[in-house]
């Protein structure tokens, strides 16, 4: 009943239906690593985003090659910044704002540098590609609570006098023109003592999961609904090849009886004239009883 399935035509559907079927699992895999990348971060902002500082000594080897594992980790930081070196990064969106972010170089008591983003800001009104004003950071001895982050990729793009297109922190320790730890930023959460204005702070990260185990289920429902209407197009397939034979047996022994033609034929013949054949037949009795005297 199903050898048509070994023709070159349907065997062409299951082939586009595995296709399909493969894509929907490679979409749905996808959105699951997805998903998995993001239940790494919420755990990393949940475990280290509030916990306690800990002191510069026991974070150095993190600003020399952030561990993933310790992003968001507080740092303590004592020492100055180097106001001469601060840059403010290009293209910094903020809840659907553009505008920028300000980083400085901080030099710590034990002779080493850091690179401390100071917070955000609203792009400016008064020279364009600029914010209004640069809120300067405290002087003198400070110190500083950090989250650590990682130094971001160096984009093929140039940047104003005193700005950076990202925070690669090589490029930006080149520009400095002395050591700098680039194996990881601090991402300013509180400092003592505050200076008089502030950039606006950081808001805590999204710990929400997102949509992407729903849609890892969708793409592998698709794959899965895909064989099902092929099998579905094969068993209608399949029906309808019964009933065109049973057709074809019906007209073969309908040709081969002559009881069977004639039930056959007076099946096909409407109502109408088989009660007239039925007048004609009593009429001709009738004459036949007359012509023998009855």
């Amino acid at each position: 009943m199903y050898r048509f399935l070994f023709s070159s035509k349907w065997l062409a559907y299951l082939l586009l239906a595995a296709i399909f079927a493969a894509a929907c699992v490679f979409l749905g895999r996808w959105q699951m690593d997805r998903r998995a990348e993001t239940l790494a971060e919420i755990n990393r902002v949940v475990t280290n985003y509030s916990a306690a500082p800990i002191p510069f000594g026991q974070a150095r080897d993190e600003f020399t090659g952030l561990d993933p594992a310790k992003e968001w980790t507080q740092v303590e930081l004592k020492g100055t910044y180097d106001v001469a070196g601060q840059r403010i990064v290009r293209n910094r969106p903020l809840n659907g704002q553009p505008g920028y972010e300000v980083v400085v170089p901080f030099k710590l008591e034990t002779g080493e540098t850091v690179v401390i983003d100071r917070g955000w800001l609203p792009i400016g009104n008064k020279i364009p590609g600029s914010p209004d004003s640069v809120p300067a950071p405290p002087s003198g001895s400070v110190t500083a609570v950090v989250r650590l982050k990682h130094g971001e990729p160096k984009l093929d793009r140039g940047a104003p006098a005193g700005q950076l297109a990202s925070i690669d922190l090589p490029t930006y320790a080149a520009e400095l023109g002395y050591p700098v730890l680039t194996g990881a930023y601090g991402q300013l959460a509180s400092e003592s003592p505050a200076a008089a204005q502030m950039p606006f702070p950081f808001p805590k990260p999204a710990t929400e999961e997102g949509t992407h185990l729903s849609y890892s289920l969708q793409w592998f429902a698709f794959g899965v609904l895909m064989f099902v209407g092929f099998g579905y197009a094969a068993r209608q397939q399949a029906r309808n090849a019964a009933i065109d034979a049973e057709d074809e047996d019906g007209e073969e022994v309908s040709s081969g009886s002559p009881v069977h033609s004639a039930a056959a034929a007076a099946r096909r013949r409407p109502p109408a004239a088989r009660k007239g054949k039925k007048a004609t037949s009593e009429e001709e009795e009738d004459a036949l009883l007359d012509a023998q005297g009855y």
